[in-house]
């Protein structure tokens, strides 16, 4: 297509430091056998070496996401994947090749002599433990544009794979919040959060490399046809291709008493600071077990006076982790008092003084309650695309294919918005509300639009965090018959095999690290885990340092 000029890359280190290195023995060639991994220290820096088809290479050993230490994740060919969120990195480059980390490694120069291994630092570098990928700007002349319609991972990430693949077209990102892209994950574990602290990008990013971010504007129709977007302020804007990643907002409830004060929604930072504010000392209830609604519950354990749970199952996660594991979270959290009222739904929100003041359930119990935080799924924000020639389903989200691309000409579509076709589940529509799979969807439509030819292949993985600890997930489990567990899951250590037609199709653990990042990896090679295997004894496999 037209207006993909070349630009040059932007180095992120000056060429004058390159002289500034610091070179150190970490280790004996014969320490670090083929396809083995080890931390070494190159002065004060922690470095991941690794020893790949008799090549060594050394790069960054703390994860662009969180900071997990990757020396203890999954080493597979020539990269390493996260054992905390599943994050994967090439071994040679540092470059990011799986989400949800933003940001590459820094890459060290490796030698061997008389059979010791050397690792050079550059001192610059080595202060930061993160790396943007080489990006261009845009480039004067070129009027080829793209539209990001939302605001959140998928577009964000749309718009730097563009700028690194050397668009030197025009990028407008066009979000109805009023931040820049956000760590939206963060919202339910720590509700008190300050909005700078989890921005993915600041505003100096975005003027650097010529993305275009329009806040507060909400698409109001799109005309396929003659390419352009009408907003709520009145304004169009034309387009050369464009990307729908819209996502979901929280559904409310529909019963009496529904609109009353301090009945409250988790969907932005403000939302999660006004919660954490109203609950200090309240008794709160809570309608829903989804993972937001199981984590707010866990937060709010020792600042509320009193926390409620409502489930309209029998138990929470009970589709997605099984009986077993939502049986042992709903006794963690009870264990902190928190009371659990589930295969029940709220019918009525009385109030007082236009406040909430009683939430009363179908089986006629009625609940104290200062604050009710609702939880109880979302609606796909795609009203705008009514009437246009865009697929949708049946759920009102749009169907694409392998690349992220609608039924119509030049239109993608990603993140919570989107049903597609999960390679892992045999290509199944699916529609996954999580964070690492959108940042896929924007990476894979951005290729796309600049015609290289790219399918999407990522393997779900997504994690929660409950007083503390973390349950970690991977691959597809709707449908699934059987579940093979190891360990003791109300000991609070096990992992979970997930089992359809003899096959495992997803796995769950707790502090069982990096058990689910193997899996993981053995799903993104097409490889299949038999029942058989998940019952074995034999975990070798799943890269466990068994005693």
């Amino acid at each position: 297509m037209s207006g993909r000029p070349h630009c040059s890359e932007l180095l992120d280190v000056d060429p004058d430091d390159a002289s500034e290195e610091l070179t150190e023995v970490v280790c004996l060639e014969s320490e670090l056998k083929d396809g083995q991994m080890m931390e070494v220290e190159v002065g004060r820096h922690n470095v991941l070496l690794v020893r790949s088809e008799g090549i060594y290479s050394a790069i960054g050993n703390q994860c662009t996401h969180y900071g997990a230490p990757l020396s203890k994740g999954v080493l597979s060919g020539h990269r390493v994947r996260c054992p905390w969120h599943g994050a994967c990195f090439n071994i040679q480059t540092g470059d990011l090749e799986e989400f949800p980390g933003m940001d590459c490694l820094p890459c060290h120069t490796v030698k061997v002599e008389n059979n010791k291994v050397y690792v050079s630092v550059n001192k610059k570098a080595a202060r930061q433990t993160k790396r943007i990928k080489s990006m261009c700007s845009r480039v004067e002349g070129v009027i080829h544009t793209i539209l990001l319609l939302g605001g959140g991972s998928a577009s964000l990430v749309c718009a730097e794979t563009l700028r690194q693949e050397n668009f030197g077209g025009r990028i407008i990102m066009v979000s109805r919040d009023n931040l820049l892209p956000y760590d939206k994950t963060r919202l339910s574990k720590v509700m008190n959060v300050e909005s700078d602290s989890i921005l993915l990008r600041r505003m100096e990013f975005f003027h650097k490399y010529d993305i275009e971010v329009w806040l507060l504007k909400e698409a109001m129709s799109l005309d396929t046809k003659k390419k352009k977007v009408t907003f709520d302020d009145g304004s169009v804007q034309r387009y050369d291709q464009l990307l729908i990643s819209t996502g979901c907002r929280a559904k409310g409830l529909e019963c009496p008493g529904k609109d009353l004060e301090n009945v409250k929604m988790l969907e932005t930072p403000e939302d999660a600071r006004q919660i954490h504010v109203a609950c200090m000392g309240c008794h709160i209830v809570i309608v829903g077990t989804s993972f937001v609604g199981m984590e707010v519950a866990s937060y709010m354990t020792d600042k509320a006076s009193s926390v409620t749970v409502i489930g309209s199952s029998e138990l929470p996660y009970q589709k997605t982790l099984g009986p077993e594991i939502g049986k042992v979270t709903m006794m963690m959290l009870a264990e902190k008092d928190v009371a659990f009222y589930m295969n029940d739904n709220v019918t009525e929100v009385r109030g007082e003084n236009g406040k909430v003041k009683e939430v009363v359930l179908k089986s006629g119990t009625v609940i104290p309650a200062d604050v009710l935080i609702v939880g109880i799924g979302v609606i796909p924000n795609s009203e705008f695309l009514q009437g246009t020639p865009i697929a949708m389903d049946s759920k009102s989200s749009v169907i694409v294919d392998k690349c992220m691309r609608t039924n119509v000409l030049e239109v993608f579509c990603g993140g919570d918005l989107a049903t597609f076709p999960l390679t892992m589940a045999k290509d199944q529509r699916v529609n996954i509300g999580h964070w690492q799979m959108a940042q896929a969807h924007g990476r894979v439509a951005a290729l796309n639009m600049l015609n290289i030819p790219t399918e999407l292949n990522s393997v779900p993985y997504y994690w929660t965090v409950l007083l503390g600890k973390n349950i970690r997930y991977t691959g597809y489990g709707e449908g699934y018959t059987d579940i093979v567990v190891k360990g003791k899951v109300e000991e609070q250590k096990f992992l979970a095999f997930y089992i359809k037609d003899d096959e495992v199709i997803a796995a769950a653990s707790l502090n069982y690290d990096p058990a689910v990042s193997a899996v993981a990896e053995r799903f993104a090679a097409g490889n299949v885990i038999t029942k058989k295997e998940a019952e074995s004894d034999d975990l070798r496999w799943l890269k466990l340092k068994l005693s």
